[in-house]
């Protein structure tokens, strides 16, 4: 694990201590007895590792000034201070940076959008340095610290070692991410995979609270997924579990960049449906949202094209629901904005190759601007000032 850059240190002292807090941040308010009994240790454990967070001022303990004094430990419930400490995210696409500036629970205060005028790694650490400066300013304002930078990149990303190994979109290899950023910002960096960050912000703040097993699935200019299992998001032992962009699922298929045949990627990413859409009607749409008007203008053709991604996006959930048991799966992603044009087929698809007791996972559509992706980020942030076992 990267060392820390100095700053105020979280009171968690130990996983334990962690693990309770995260527990109250997820679930609270919450009494002590039930801190206990959802994290699954002793109320002594739980006592020890309260004090000191409610005299830090992460903890707030709800007291009803009016309810009968009881024997023992108090039953009062607690809960996190959003405001005792702030965070930054960053999505980094193609063409932009999209910057939020959040509070402890991850609740957005404020956000901004920045264009990228080429993706080469100086040029985005300058408008990502510059867009994180606007932001520390905004935060002068709640006259608390900001304690951590979370950014989200495609691609293949090792977290641990704050490295972005290979971003197609960006063309990059090899970029220590994180250092440089902590370099030009002065802030302790916590660098990730976008879709694995957008699945941490589900799992501790959005629709994967309290599921022990879950799947993010995103549709858009790539086709990603993030894994929760055993209550813990996968990263796999290279860093890349979840690529089911990647799953070939027809050989016979159109070529992927990764040079295979059949990706799901190749048949259902915006830059795959554009092409289809163009061989499929002979019109020489220019996007993704051409493509879109043209199908929803009634072009069988076109309409063809978002039936044929649906399948091959339901195939692949079915994939998931295989492999990992998860108990639901969150559909988002930009290209969401074309759901009623491939929900049955994803659907069918799913039933058709979801085996046996698999088929009974929760699919839920949950649409997500571009700033639910930099809120991952900061989620990530979050996740690394409070936890010591991150990775």
């Amino acid at each position: 694990m990267r060392s820390i850059l100095p700053g105020e240190a979280f009171p968690a002292h130990t996983p334990a201590a962690s693990q309770i807090f995260t527990t109250v941040l997820c679930h609270g308010p919450l009494t002590r007895t039930e801190v206990a009994k959802r994290a699954g240790l002793s109320a002594a454990a739980v006592t020890k590792a309260v004090r000191p967070l409610i005299e830090a001022g992460y903890l707030v303990e709800d007291v009803d000034e009016e309810a009968r004094p009881s024997l023992g430990r108090p039953a009062n419930p607690v809960r996190v201070d959003g405001g005792r400490a702030l965070f930054i995210g960053l999505k980094i696409t193609g063409d932009e940076i999209i910057g939020v500036l959040t509070d402890l629970c991850c609740r957005i205060r404020t956000s901004r959008h920045v264009p990228l005028a080429a993706p080469g790694p100086r040029a985005v650490l300058e408008s990502a340095a510059a867009l994180v400066h606007e932001l520390l300013a905004e935060a002068d304002g709640f006259g608390v610290p900001v304690s951590g930078l979370g950014i989200a990149v495609s691609g293949d990303v090792d977290r641990a070692g704050g490295v972005v190994r290979y971003s197609p979109f960006l063309d990059w290899r090899d970029i220590p991410l994180a250092e440089l950023a902590e370099m030009t910002t002065g802030l302790p960096v916590t660098v990730d995979n976008d879709v694995r960050a957008l699945t941490v912000a589900e799992q501790w703040f959005g629709a994967g609270v309290g599921l022990s097993d879950f799947a993010v699935v995103t549709v858009g200019a790539g086709i990603g997924c993030g894994l929760v299992v055993h209550g813990r998001v996968v990263s796999g032992a290279y860093g890349v579990a979840g690529e089911i962009g990647h799953l070939s699922i027809d050989p016979a298929g159109p070529p992927c960049h990764c040079g295979n045949r059949g990706c799901v990627e190749a048949i259902a990413a915006d830059p795959a449906i554009v092409r289809a859409v163009r061989e499929a009607t002979g019109i020489p749409v220019a996007d993704a949202a051409e493509a879109l008007r043209l199908a929803h203008g009634g072009d069988p053709g076109a309409r063809e094209v978002y039936a044929r991604a649906g399948a091959a996006i339901g195939r692949a959930i079915g994939s998931v629901a295989n492999l990992f048991g998860p108990e639901r799966v969150i559909i988002s992603g930009e290209g969401l904005v074309a759901h009623d044009l491939f929900a049955d087929q994803i659907l069918e698809a799913f039933a058709a190759s979801a085996f046996g007791t698999a088929g009974q996972c929760d699919l839920r559509t949950r649409p997500l601007p571009f700033e639910e992706w930099a809120r991952g980020a900061a989620a990530t942030a979050i996740q690394s000032f409070i936890r010591s076992d991150t990775y």
